[in-house]
């Protein structure tokens, strides 16, 4: 449900604005305008060091040398290594150091390997022949095209050799010179030069590893400073949200805190002497919104805030869109193997995964929920459960319903239909109340003449189904369903206004309704298409990894190849199902559920002044 919220509006002297604001960051629960983004050149500063810091922190953690090869050099080289100044930067020039000397390194190597055929020289005695008139010039040709008779014409030497191509120089007369092939470009040097810059580069790149691992003894030292950027920039943007009066000597702002808090906060802010009043927020004060749920609710609130938190008067729809969500997922996922699988998914994201662990409850929920509607569904991995003899009669007595048909059709298919027609109902009485809590019974007779209809016509065929009610006594109140609702539908829907316009208005309506209706009920055979798909996909699987089991003849292999296919197939098939499971119960929930409820999702969420804290 949506919490109660007090609006607090505060004035305040231009000297008193810094301290108070501080105040209500240790305070933590007054929500106090702010802009969203950087609103001056000082805002944007503090937001990029905070962002540097932030990367900082996050190149120490990735900082791990314990598997590379020079990992004994890098400990002690850090144990000599005393950082001072500002750590951040420290870490993000030495990881930009390090990418650097990485790319010069590799350059090196391939230089190296260039030369290693030209074997070790004094590239300075080389040149020292051409004061003397004679020049060395470097050729390197194919085996095949090498000929000895070439030392004939000029004094040849033949350097490497490796059975594919030669690698030779010769020395001549620095003009009037002729060969019979072309002349390669000489090396800048040895392979021996080459090794000794490459050895340079290595002492500098442990160096600066070894910078890097004794940084991460200051790792608390930054996310320090981060928090203290966050809180000053927090701080920074509630402060220049201030509406300046009075010749900017006073400052007039406005906040919203929960009213169960009020006493505690009235103490407050009687203590500090300001001028301040309290007042009951209104929907038209637009107050920020906090959901307050139960355990089981509040692990879909995160569904709730991706399409919007309920506006102040609204109805909080968390707590019905949870089992409605549970439900469409399992039904689309159906499979209680994959079921077991996502609650060892979430208890390992709990444990393991610190970033997702927050998510982790709802995972293993839904992984709970596939496993019993999984089951109702008979299949286990691809596998039919009613095959299985192991299996207790009972269970089997409560599988088989869903494996027969309904007037015809496939029995899962009119549950999905059905699912859908009820979820709709359920919709269409939350919109009449909450149409009814927010704009009295007076300006909402149409939209219980339609909830009227429709549920009620529901709950009737449902009924006459049984066989309770005689079929005469079915037509009768139908019949004053009708009546009483087409009154509200046609007549009443808007008090005041002219009677043809609202009969004109009704049957817009019913044209909308009835088109509208009919195409949401039909959305609800995805939860039965997604499940018989994914339910056949790994059935197919199931097939192939058979058809090689027995068509391998070698005992053990047939197996392993049998494996091989159920757990990679499967693999795929969770994967696709679970994004089809999550995707399309999203889009029932968002377009199906929250239209027929009149849900609007336009309150802008509760974020409180507060030293800020996150683990980066």
């Amino acid at each position: 449900m949506v919490i109660e919220m007090t609006k607090y509006s505060f004035i305040l002297l231009e000297e008193e604005t810094e301290g108070f604001l501080q105040h209500l960051q240790e305070l933590g629960v007054v929500d106090i305008t702010r802009s969203a983004k950087p609103i001056d050149p000082k805002s944007s500063a503090m937001l990029d060091e905070a962002a540097a810091k932030r990367r900082a922190v996050s190149i120490l953690k990735r900082a791990d040398w314990k598997d590379d090869p020079d990992k004994d050099e890098i400990e002690a080289a850090a144990a000599g290594i005393r950082p001072e100044g500002d750590y951040a930067s420290a870490a993000i020039g030495a990881s930009a150091r390090i990418a650097e000397l990485n790319e010069r390194l590799s350059a090196t190597e391939r230089t190296r390997k260039a030369r290693l055929p030209w074997g070790d020289f004094d590239m300075k005695a080389v040149k020292g022949l051409e004061s003397q008139g004679l020049k060395v010039r470097f050729y390197m040709v194919s085996k095949k095209a090498f000929q000895e008779s070439w030392a004939e014409i000029c004094p040849l030497q033949v350097i490497s050799d490796n059975g594919s191509s030669v690698w030779f120089v010769t020395v001549g007369d620095i003009s009037g010179y002729s060969f019979p092939v072309s002349e390669c470009q000489a090396p800048e040097g040895s392979a021996k030069d080459a090794e000794a810059e490459a050895s340079d580069i290595r002492k500098e790149i442990i160096r600066q590893k070894a910078l890097l691992q004794s940084l991460k003894a200051h790792i608390p030292d930054i996310q320090e400073e981060y928090d203290r950027l966050l809180t000053e920039l927090d701080f920074y943007l509630a402060d220049a949200s201030g509406e300046s009066a009075a010749e900017n000597r006073l400052n007039v702002m406005e906040g919203f805190a929960p009213a169960g808090l009020d006493g505690e906060l009235k103490a407050e802010f009687d203590k500090m002497g300001i001028f301040y009043i309290a007042e009951k927020a209104t929907e038209e004060d637009n107050p920020p919104i906090k959901l307050k749920n139960n355990r089981f609710a509040r692990m879909f609130e995160v569904l709730t805030g991706m399409y919007g938190m309920p506006a102040y008067n609204e109805f909080d729809l968390t707590a019905v869109l949870g089992p409605f969500f549970l439900l469409f997922f399992a039904l689309c996922l159906g499979d209680a193997g994959y079921g077991l699988l996502l609650v060892i998914i979430g208890i390992i994201l709990k444990k393991k995964v610190k970033s997702m662990a927050s998510l982790a409850p709802l995972v293993v929920t839904l992984g709970i929920g596939t496993f019993f509607i999984g089951t109702l569904l008979n299949t286990f991995f691809g596998f039919s459960l009613i095959d299985q003899e192991f299996l207790p009669e009972w269970l089997k007595a409560c599988i088989r319903p869903l494996q027969g048909e309904v007037a015809g059709f496939p029995a899962t298919m009119v549950l999905a239909i059905g699912v859908g027609i009820f979820n709709i109902c359920v919709a269409m009485v939350i919109k009449a109340l909450c149409y009814t809590h927010r704009f009295g019974l007076k300006n909402t007779l149409g939209t219980w003449g339609w909830t009227l209809l429709i549920v009620g016509g529901v709950i009737l065929a449902g009924i006459a189904m049984t066989g309770l009610l005689q079929s005469e006594a079915v037509k009768w109140i139908f019949i004053s369903l009708a009546i009483v609702s087409g009154l509200g539908i046609f007549i009443f829907n808007t008090p005041g206004r002219n009677p043809f316009i609202n009969i004109g208005s009704g049957l817009w309506d019913t044209y909308n309704m009835v088109t509208g209706l009919m195409g949401d009920t039909l959305s609800f055979i995805r939860l039965y298409a997604l499940g018989l798909a994914g339910g056949m996909l790994g059935s197919t699987f199931n097939t192939l990894g058979g058809m090689l089991m027995d068509s391998c003849p070698v005992p053990g292999l047939n197996w392993l190849l049998f494996a091989l296919i159920f757990v990679i197939g499967h693999a795929l098939n969770l994967a696709l199902s679970c994004l089809g499971a999550f995707v399309h119960p999203l889009r029932l929930t968002f377009v199906e559920f929250f239209k027929n409820s009149g849900y609007e999702g336009s309150g802008k969420p509760y974020n409180p002044l507060s030293v800020k804290k996150e683990e980066i």
